[in-house]
């Protein structure tokens, strides 16, 4: 794929991933594309751990890939700020 689609794809897959997890409002649309790319690679790496092939092209397939890997990646990332949030003294 070329840097344009790649672009596009993370954008789309980043919005997605924002929206289920419920951190729309937060991110913008360089943090969305941002999640995206690294939720492809995530995903890509999840599924070649069990077995399968990554994102391979702009498919429904490589989407729901990229998808999963945006939602475990803001779900991780959750996980580490809400621990490292320190209370109102």
């Amino acid at each position: 794929m070329s840097i344009i689609l790649y672009i596009i794809f993370g954008a789309l897959v980043g919005w997605i991933a924002s929206i289920i997890m419920g951190r729309n409002a937060e991110q913008g649309a360089i943090g969305n594309i941002v999640v995206g790319i690294v939720g492809a690679f995530l995903g890509g790496w999840i599924m070649q751990a069990f077995g399968s092939s990554g994102v391979n092209g702009f498919n429904l397939r490589s989407f729901l890939v990229a998808l999963l890997g945006a939602v475990v990646l803001l779900f991780l990332f959750n996980l580490f700020r809400r621990s490292t949030r320190h209370p109102a003294a």
